[in-house]
């Protein structure tokens, strides 16, 4: 009873319901944009880390994240293959160089080298070319995400990289770069000439442990054999490279920040329009005091309410957020709206609404009955 007459209280002036509605729809796409914002920005700083399948990362001392660190000695990697409980080690080469565009103008770029023999890391969500093409001399892949900024419109492409000739041989999706500086991939090799970096040093090393090593061990004897340089487990450097964008820049601050305004924005939004609708409906609500309703039955009637207007409001209004970032796959800027998010966003629209109708219960608690019967 207290559910049907929520609705037609909702329903009553479809006008005000329609404005209702596309205020909180209106709220929950801003506040999933700024949440989204926020996931793809902290996706974004440890994107390579987590696509690579390497159980443990060794840095050169000090480093505090992935895209800025000093070079190592190569020789790091055959005292790491030395351990016991490490299965497999190699080099990664990460490198900021420029990139010369064919057009002309010069763009910052990231080259990472990888062995392509291991699989342990390069690109992935190849959707032009093949990854034995990056075997060829000079190649190198992009993602399509920056083919107008790199000045790159096909496959065959000649470009110059630190002053040396390369070609594009194929295209991923969706790889993008915290820094904004696009990732160029290449073979191990490649990218040592491409970036100029000398042949006995490098900037990481990665490798995976035996499936029977404890992580935690082997990490400790790989820090006692190389005392120069730092060694973290994967979710350890994703986390330490994450910590470090998000909450020793201005930039992390300032997403942060975004999120919380967004989400502060959107409750205003939602109370404003549900204490309207109920204000709107006072003389109703001194109507059911007149009659004897329990102030239970009252409270029903407008949580209900709260609950009608969540749910037809805040359904289509994740959906909406998540077709945003849908389109936002094509674009620098990643809006990650995923799954899992739905039902936290719902529940969020929920606990607005429902706090919304919180004022609106004590102005309808407050009606003198009597108020019915004047004119």
């Amino acid at each position: 009873m207290a559910g049907l007459l929520a609705w037609r209280n909702l329903a009553h002036d479809r006008s005000r319901f329609v404005v209702t509605l596309v205020g909180i729809i209106f709220a929950v796409v801003l506040i999933a944009m700024q949440i989204g914002l926020f996931l793809g920005f902290s996706d974004s700083t440890t994107t390579i880390i987590r696509h690579t399948n390497a159980d443990f990362w060794i840095v050169a001392k000090g480093s505090q994240n992935f895209e800025v660190t000093l070079p190592i000695n190569e020789r790091e990697l055959y005292l790491a293959r030395s351990v016991p409980g490490v299965a497999q080690a190699e080099a990664l080469l990460v490198q900021f160089t420029l990139w010369k565009k064919p057009d002309g103008g010069n763009e910052s770029v990231i080259v990472l080298g990888s062995n392509l023999n291991t699989g342990l890391a390069g690109p992935w969500h190849i959707v032009e070319g093949q990854l034995e093409d990056l075997r060829r001399p000079d190649a190198v892949m992009i993602d399509r995400v920056f083919l107008d900024k790199l000045g790159v419109s096909t496959v065959g492409t000649r470009v110059e990289i630190n002053g040396r000739r390369a070609i594009v041989v194929g295209f991923t999706q969706g790889i993008r770069s915290f820094t904004t500086s696009p990732w160029v991939f290449a073979s191990y090799r490649n990218a040592q000439y491409l970036s100029g970096f000398a042949e006995d040093a490098t900037n990481y090393v990665i490798g995976r442990l035996h499936p029977d090593a404890d992580p935690a061990r082997v990490r400790d004897a790989l820090a006692q054999i190389l005392p120069r340089t730092d060694v973290y487990l994967s979710e350890q450097f994703a986390t330490r490279t994450r910590d470090y964008w998000m909450f020793t820049t201005g930039a992390g601050a300032s997403v942060l920040i975004s999120a919380v305004l967004g989400l502060l924005v959107g409750v205003v939004i939602v109370a404003q329009v549900l204490y309207a609708t109920t204000v709107d409906h006072l003389p109703e609500f001194g109507t059911l005091s007149a009659m004897g309703a329990p102030r239970a039955f009252i409270y029903k009637v407008i949580l209900g309410q709260a609950v009608i207007s969540a749910t037809l409001g805040g359904l289509p209004g994740i959906a909406v957020s998540m077709i945003i970032a849908k389109g936002s796959e094509s674009t620098a800027a990643a809006i990650l709206v995923p799954p899992w998010l739905v039902a936290p966003l719902y529940g969020i629209t929920l606990a607005m609404c429902i706090l919304a109708s919180v004022a609106s219960i004590r102005k309808a608690m407050s009606i003198d009955p009597a108020m019915v019967f004047q004119r």
